[in-house]
């Protein structure tokens, strides 16, 4: 244990002792107190001054390599930052914060915001996913607030038409009944009793409406055998049908073909999204030309 103050406090003030001749010592000679020997023996063998010593080392080297930016202890409120404290106050703008309201506002973002610089220094957002996931997404809403996209002209509008016009025209659509997948043995005995209308309960509540289904979608779901098998059926008529799951009984309903789309009709919506798209490439080329000054390595 470390010397304690009264232990320090008891000790010699003279630098000279008398010894006993016998001892083998040499009277009137200076030597240090044998308990400050004691005391300070005591001290090279504590774990925690050796620490202390070591961070007292290591910090101070750091503070001489890396001394703290003259900004780093400083806050700012901006005018905009209350301005935006004031209109998310109420979302229909209908009254505004009062000044007490208003400074509750600003102390917790500004607790937040130190909170957020002393965990970043303390490393805490290392390996944190969600931290790291809210920052790329803060930094790319400030790309794509950065990138201003004009109008499109006439012609870059048609000519992106052109190529995506499909995304636009309305599909041709379905209208059909199905019974839930089974055997085929099981199946017929279910049609004959849907066509002799003695069909269970069960049944008539587990058969699935499926109103205006894109014909385009059906084989993903269904197969390509039950798309084509369906689009053969005369309408209002129940027959056995197969999908990749099983067997069915079906019935068409409706089948609505498609159209295809005018530019004229759906200017604005294509508009709007040739923006969006032309927004994104632009914030992707910037983050390429950031990623051009990083290496990305890959670990075996």
């Amino acid at each position: 244990m470390p010397a304690t103050p009264a232990e320090l406090q008891s000790l010699p003030t003279s630098h000279t002792e008398r010894s006993d001749p016998d001892a083998g010592v040499v009277r009137g000679a200076t030597e240090p107190s044998r308990s400050l020997v004691s005391v300070l023996a005591r001290l090279s063998r504590e774990p925690l001054l050796h620490f202390t010593l070591l961070g007292a080392i290591i910090f101070g080297i750091d503070a001489l390599l890396h001394p703290p930016a003259k900004d780093e202890k400083v806050i700012t409120v901006t005018k905009a930052m209350r301005r935006s404290f004031i209109d998310n106050f109420d979302e229909d703008k209908e009254r505004a914060p009062s000044v007490d309201q208003l400074q509750k506002m600003i102390d917790s973002w500004v607790a937040s915001e130190i909170l957020y610089r002393e965990g970043k220094t303390l490393g805490v957002d290392r390996g944190d996913e969600t931290i790291r996931d809210r920052i790329a997404y803060k930094m790319q809403l400030l790309i794509f607030d950065q990138v201003r996209v004009p109008r499109p002209s006439d012609e870059q509008l048609q000519a992106w038409f052109a190529q995506n016009h499909a995304r636009f025209d309305e599909p041709e659509r379905v209208s059909f009944y199905i019974t839930p997948p089974t055997d085929q043995a099981t199946a017929q005995r279910q049609l004959e009793d849907i066509v002799q209308q003695r069909e269970s309960e069960e049944l008539q509540n587990l058969t699935r409406a499926i109103l205006a289904r894109p014909v385009a979608s059906l084989a993903a779901s269904f197969g390509e055998d039950f798309r084509d098998g369906l689009l053969r059926m005369p309408e209002g008529e129940w027959r056995l049908l197969q999908s990749k799951d099983g067997w069915h009984v079906a019935r068409l309903d409706s089948r609505r073909p498609g159209n295809l789309a005018s530019l004229d009709k759906v200017r604005d919506e294509a508009a709007r999204i040739w923006h969006t798209e032309e927004t994104r490439k632009l914030a992707w080329e910037a983050v390429k030309r950031l990623k051009a000054s990083y290496q990305v390595r890959y670990e075996q």
